[in-house]
């Protein structure tokens, strides 16, 4: 009878479990979205919300990189313009400030119970293992989040171009940029309330109408390589999920045929 009865049963009463669209991803994070208010440094509170969603979409047996930028704590080309610092001394303290971030979400992912790896494009023997393409995919077989710091290992790159190259050369899906704002604009919205935001674009639209997704760099090796971008708004909660699963969030950058 009981058998009977649940065989009876409406599909509609039986919530489906998400599904991810992607299988491997680069998570692209600026140091901005990790001082959430604080102005400064690392908000606690992002770091503990980004973290738990990072699990989420583990558990959906997503693998997962990220790509931390260090303008919360150092930004190379502002020290250049603003103090006459060698623009390749700045940059590579810009790189340093990675590293800090990426240690920083490291030990918030492990209080939760997710194995990292924290790899580095410049040697920091003591707190992070250098970056070796075979060993991240590895890591990542493995189950475990991969997090990349010290940029590309050279000045004059941004992190952006560091989350271009790292997907190509893993096998990325996708690359999803992590912002403060839910796409990207005809306009700064902050300031022009007129402005349109775009659902989907195509690369060559970024470059000619030189709109702010990711460095030029990065778009042009993201559509060589026929990537896609998707930018969102890290700061909704469960935005990454959603993005993930494939539901309509932020703008979507992609090759037009």
């Amino acid at each position: 009878m009981r058998q009977a009865l649940s065989a009876k049963r409406p599909a509609s009463s039986v919530s489906a479990d998400p599904v991810a669209k992607y299988k491997r991803i680069v998570l692209k994070l600026s140091g901005e979205a990790l001082q959430g208010r604080l102005g400064f440094g690392i908000d606690p509170t992002v770091l503990n919300d980004l973290a738990e969603q990072v699990k989420g979409i583990r558990a959906l047996g997503v693998q997962v990189t990220v790509v931390v930028g260090g303008g919360n704590i150092f930004r190379g080309t502002t020290a250049s313009s603003t103090t006459g610092m060698e623009r390749a001394t700045a940059d590579y303290m810009g790189m340093l400030a990675t590293a800090i971030n990426g240690l920083a979400l490291q030990d918030a992912l492990e209080r939760i119970g997710v194995p990292t790896r924290v790899q580095t494009a410049i040697e920091i023997a003591k707190v992070a293992e250098p970056y070796i393409r075979r060993r991240a995919i590895r890591h990542l077989e493995k189950g475990r989040v991969v997090i990349f710091v010290g940029g590309i290992g050279n000045p004059f790159f941004t992190t952006d171009t560091t989350a271009a190259l790292r997907a190509m050369e893993i096998g990325a899906d996708v690359v999803l940029k992590a912002t403060n704002v839910d796409g990207v604009y005809t306009d700064d919205p902050a300031t022009n309330r007129r402005a349109k935001k775009f659902t989907s674009v195509s690369f060559l639209d970024v470059l000619k109408k030189g709109l702010k997704v990711m460095d030029a760099t990065a778009v042009s090796l993201c559509m060589s390589s026929g990537v896609p971008i998707i930018v969102f708004n890290l700061h909704r909660s469960g935005n990454i999920k959603r993005v993930v699963c494939g539901e309509a969030v932020g703008t979507t950058v992609v090759n037009r045929k």
